[in-house]
């Protein structure tokens, strides 16, 4: 049965509160100086997703599955964010996560209800090869992403409600009516419909609900 509204949600610094999946694995392999220098030099424009991945291979030579588990587990998830998913679902909805960072870490949300992930693909850990870069996805992938998504549920883009909070949803804020900046900066703060700023997933998913009621 085709869905009615799809529900896409970034995952850095959106549904994971003030941090990422880098910084959360980072943190328990005791590399987390050299992690944040990698983010500066990408927030800066010094370093693409690509190279970012590149570097993520050389400085996590340590990481296994059960780094990845304790990273996810112990993150800290978006309050509400359990029961956002299980009203998507009750009335018919998708919720599907897009996100630059490792498919490794991304697709542990498909079990807490998530409909599909779209993340940078990365070689299991323990890493026995390094990342291929066609598989690294660049902010323009997300609006491939979610057009391909929406289609295989039967939607177009105004059926589609988008949440995000920085550089990298620029893309696919600029294509979609349907948009809700979550403890955003400034710039995607204003490219957004709506903002939320705070620790409540359901505040902000309410606002991308009445986004998609307006005329």
């Amino acid at each position: 049965m085709d869905a009615r509204l799809l529900h896409v949600f970034d995952m850095d610094g959106t549904l994971l509160r003030d941090t990422s999946a880098s910084l959360e694995i980072a943190s328990r392999l005791g590399c987390l100086a050299e992690l944040r220098s990698l983010e500066a030099d990408f927030a800066a424009g010094t370093l693409d997703t690509r190279g970012f991945a590149a570097a993520l291979h050389g400085l996590w030579g340590a990481l296994t599955p059960e780094v990845v588990a304790d990273a996810f587990d112990g993150a800290p998830w978006i309050g509400g964010l359990a029961d956002v998913l299980a009203d998507i679902r009750s009335r018919g909805d998708r919720a599907v996560v897009v996100t630059l960072s490792p498919d490794f870490f991304a697709d542990r949300l498909r079990g807490l209800g998530v409909d599909a992930v779209v993340a940078s693909g990365f070689p299991p850990p323990p890493f026995r090869t390094a990342p291929d870069p066609a598989r690294i996805l660049v902010p323009e992938d997300k609006v491939t992403a979610v057009d391909r998504l929406r289609a295989s549920f039967g939607l177009d883009r105004d059926s589609c409600v988008a949440y995000g909070d920085s550089g990298s949803d620029v893309p696919l804020f600029s294509v979609l009516r349907h948009t809700v900046a979550v403890n955003a900066g400034p710039g995607l703060r204003a490219l957004a419909r709506a903002g939320y700023d705070g620790d409540d997933l359901r505040a902000a998913y309410a606002l991308g609900r009445e986004l998609r009621a307006r005329p």
